[in-house]
């Protein structure tokens, strides 16, 4: 880890049965704890978990490679197949819940333009076209909400929305039906669907199980606007039976959706989960070689099958699938395909490990979600044939210590030095120490060099090697001159790549500059940050302590390390920031890769005085400073001083602060680039493994 009553009259429909009709919106769909195979993985792409995890989605659009199923969940591994699909269907499926219907019209381009209009907003919008009397009729509805009550303010708000009012304005709806029939083919139910719309009142056909077809009238989000539509029916059609809809589990209604093309409608089957009892599941037929395609989740492709389910009122989607399968996936998304075959096996094991530890409900109906708060999973995309390879030579092979599984841990890059717990935590957990990790050196093998200069202009930045040369000359000060090779050769505040950040200056052939130092590229061994300014850190630091922090800051200060050096105490003008555990610096201070850092003021500097004494003070406008041409009063821009060392450094009146560092990630447990280094020198993946967790077995399952 880088680390979800009826009015009396004549159909004699009593308040006993409206209350399990009422039921339909507020019953979450009952979903497993966990699959009937304990080596299936349940992974959470769409779901409301609270404070856990949030992602969701009002409706989803999936297309299988192979033949495939939708149906309720049996308490097997699969489900019943109600609705069969063709290879190649594009599908939508959503919940039948509170929604709005905001219009109805013939007119396809007056329902796109609401829809592009609403789609500006937070209320998301759905177009169904429906069949009636010969012609077309675009039914625009947005949603799904929580309760009749936000029902109610969305269709206000859709109404102000689009300016509509009166008898035009929109309806709050509910997913509260009266069954008018029920048939053995949908054709046949779409006889008497057809009937019913043509009398002005909301019907469609429900698919209640193998070859069982109901057509549903109201779609109301109370009981009394239920009796309305009955008296309006029975008015209409006298002697039609009606009797409450979805008693019996859940449903499918049938829809079709021209929501995905606003500008020309391009029908497309969708299918809206309405009821109580088991969730939907969805599966390929031709098992491990067909795949489900996600639109939503970047239109990847998964193994497995996908179960659908309400939580906390949303629209919740798990990809289920056996546990190597899943490894397919994360570990290339993990880590390189091409890296060493031990490294692979070493993070595959790890993988697995995190994987079981989790449990199969920390996410409500799943244990893990698709993201690097648990693991790195993309689906099929980041299969490689190495991979497959080191899944299935490790297959059920786990990290276990006094016969527990642990949690199994792991960050990209160490810096040198992997983390002991008490750094990221606060806490102890022997199983993470501090051990060297010098291998993770490899993740810069191969990159660029870059030279920090100083500009004629005072500014100073960084000029990458292949860009630039030397000139031969030095300054007075015994630091080098170089010239760019290129034109216009961009001078970067990093020494990265930043082509959304606008270059510090510019240099072109036969320009000079003074090299203060050459530095590796920012890479995920060692990096910098910044500079950051006194607001800038303010406004990040703002609600991660506890205690409010003074500004300006014109200090910054590591006070405290941990074992493996990380900072664990950082003081901003002299006072402790007080984080809720060491990791926390990271999001703290900007988004630093690591909490493996040092600070430094561009405006702070030290004068070694009589007595091998030294003071520090920050520079300002008037400062007296000895630099690089001799004693030099700061007014504004840049000065080059030198330490002890011979080494420059850029001191202004800015009192900006870069951030250095080394290492990406929490650096707890394994570090893939570590791993990767160690293979590199021929170790197993088993030696990784123990070298970074401490006192493990590695027992098959």
């Amino acid at each position: 880890m880088k680390r979800s009553g009826l009015k009396s009259n004549m159909l004699k429909v009593g308040k006993s049965l409206l209350a399990g009709v009422l039921l339909m919106g507020l019953v979450q769909f009952q979903t497993p704890a966990a699959s009937a195979n304990s080596d299936q993985v349940r992974v959470a792409l769409f779901v409301d978990a609270g404070s856990a995890y949030k992602s969701t989605v009002p409706a989803i659009t999936l297309v299988s490679s192979t033949a495939w199923t939708a149906g309720p969940r049996n308490s097997g591994a699969g489900g019943e197949a109600w609705v069969n699909l063709a290879a190649g269907d594009k599908i939508r499926f959503s919940l039948d819940t509170f929604k709005v219907k905001v219009m109805e019209t013939p007119d396809w381009s007056k329902a796109s333009a609401a829809a592009k209009k609403l789609q500006a907003g937070s209320d998301k919008p759905f177009i169904f076209s429906v069949n009636q009397s010969g012609s077309t009729l675009y039914q625009v509805y947005t949603g799904p909400y929580l309760s009749a009550a936000e029902a109610q303010k969305a269709a206000a708000r859709t109404g102000q929305t689009l300016g509509l009012s009166g008898g035009d304005a929109p309806e709050a709806r509910g997913g509260l039906y009266l069954s008018a029939g029920a048939f053995k083919t949908q054709q046949e139910a779409e006889t008497l669907r057809a009937k019913i719309a043509s009398l002005g009142v909301d019907a469609v056909i429900a698919i209640t199980g193998q070859a069982s077809y109901e057509v549903w009238v109201g779609d109301a989000s109370t009981g009394d606007e239920l009796d309305q539509v009955e008296s309006q029916l029975t008015s209409q059609l006298p002697g039609q039976n009606l009797t409450p809809a979805g008693q019996s589990g859940i449903a499918l209604i049938v829809r079709s959706d021209v929501t995905l093309n606003l500008n020309a409608p391009s029908p497309v089957k969708h299918y809206s989960l309405n009821g109580t009892g088991s969730p939907l599941w969805i599966q390929g037929t031709a098992g491990d070689s067909g795949n489900i395609q996600l639109v939503e989740r970047s239109s990847r492709k998964y193994r497995g099958g996908f179960e659908l389910s309400k939580v906390a009122g949303q629209l919740a989607v798990v990809n289920e699938l056996p546990m190597d399968q899943y490894l397919y996936s994360v570990v290339g998304g993990e880590v390189y395909s091409s890296w060493p075959q031990e490294a692979l096996k070493a993070q595959a094991v790890a993988a697995r490990t995190y994987a079981l530890y989790q449990g199969a409900t920390k996410f409500k109906v799943a244990g893990l979600v698709d993201t690097t708060l648990s693991q790195a999973y993309n689906g099929i995309e980041k299969e490689a044939a190495s991979i497959i390879q080191a899944v299935d030579s490790t297959s059920g092979e786990v990290l276990k210590k006094n016969g527990k599984l642990i949690e199994g841990l792991f960050s990209s890059n160490s810096g040198g030095m992997a983390a002991d717990s008490s750094e990221v935590w606060k806490d102890t957990d022997s199983t993470y120490q501090a051990v060297k990790s010098e291998e993770d050196k490899a993740a810069q093998a191969g990159l660029k060099m870059w030279y920090h200069v100083l500009l004629s202009n005072g500014k100073s930045g960084y000029v990458r090697e292949d860009n630039a040369k030397l000139t031969g000359d030095k300054n007075p000060a015994g630091l080098a001159y170089l010239t760019a090779t290129a034109k216009d050769t961009n001078v970067r505040t990093l020494p990265m790549i930043q082509s959304g950040e606008t270059p510090v200056g510019k240099l072109n052939p036969g320009d000079q500059a003074v090299v203060l130092e050459k530095v590796s590229q920012s890479n995920e061994y060692a990096w910098v940050r910044g500079p950051f300014t006194s607001d800038q850190l303010s406004k990040s630091l703002k609600g991660k302590t506890a205690t409010a922090v003074s500004s300006p800051i014109v200090s910054l200060d590591v006070t405290k390390r941990g074992p493996s050096g990380r900072a664990i105490e950082v003081k901003a003008n002299g006072q402790v920031l007080d984080v809720k555990y060491p990791d926390m610096f990271r999001s703290a201070l900007g988004g630093l890769p690591s909490t493996l850092f040092d600070i430094t003021p561009t405006g702070r500097y030290t004068v070694l005085g009589a007595g091998d004494q030294t003071a520090s003070g920050t520079a300002k406008a008037g400062t007296k400073v000895l630099s690089v041409s001799g004693t030099q009063t700061l007014n504004g821009g840049n000065m080059v001083v030198l330490n002890g060392s011979n080494e420059a450094r850029v001191v202004d009146d800015t009192n900006m602060f870069f951030i250095t560092g080394q290492g990406n990630g929490h650096g707890i447990g394994m570090s893939q680039w570590g791993a990767k280094g160690m293979a590199d020198a021929g170790k197993d993946y088993k030696t990784i493994l123990q070298h970074y967790y401490q006192n493990v077995t590695i027992e098959k399952e």
